[in-house]
């Protein structure tokens, strides 16, 4: 059954507010500028989720003096699905990265599945260095190995999240703030 944005709303708990989320982006923003100081590194959005985190990182950083070369990718694994599937390109940066350094800003690190992929394509492409940069970073035992946040914001629970960026059944993205389906809401889905 179909379900909009109002009916998650109603079923869900606010986990971090929009103050929280902004002040930890800026922190977040610290030690990027510091790692990246003296460099341009390519700052790759990943679309959908990563970009109001990755338009709100950019500007903090830039804030602190570090220029950063823009592009974008599209991979995804869910395409409006509640559990991930195969890794699918959409659409690939048209940056060279050989040699360069990567910054890649999603919304959520979960288990890892479609960052990996991410990160071993730009391996590929021939980058010197990729760094993650997640909003949300999920509490579980469940992450693949080897992948992590090099910087992260906050910390969610393992349970269904959605806003800044993240959506429920493609909607709420826009939410400037990050809401968790209830368990009840869940099973009634």
């Amino acid at each position: 059954m179909a379900r909009d944005i109002a009916w998650a709303l109603a079923n869900s708990d606010l986990i971090h507010d929009r103050d929280t989320l902004e002040s930890a982006i800026a922190r977040m923003a610290q030690p990027i500028a510091a790692d990246f100081a003296g460099s341009v590194p390519v700052f790759l959005t990943i679309m959908h989720g990563g970009l109001p985190f990755a338009g709100r990182l950019a500007m903090e950083i830039g804030a602190l003096g570090v220029d950063l070369a823009f592009d974008y990718l599209h991979a995804t694994r869910y395409r409006g699905a509640t559990s991930g599937g195969e890794l699918t390109w959409k659409h690939r940066p048209a940056t060279p990265l050989a040699g360069r350094r990567v910054l890649l800003a999603d919304d959520i690190l979960d288990e890892g599945h479609t960052l990996r992929g991410i990160v071993q394509w730009c391996r590929d492409e021939g980058a010197a260095e990729v760094r993650i940069a997640a909003l949300a970073v999920k509490k579980h035992d469940r992450c693949v190995d080897g992948v992590c946040a090099d910087y992260h914001g906050v910390e969610v629970p393992d349970r269904y999240v959605f806003g800044y960026g993240m959506d429920f059944q493609e909607q709420g993205r826009n939410l400037p703030a990050i809401y968790a389906l209830t368990d009840e809401a869940l099973r009634n889905l």
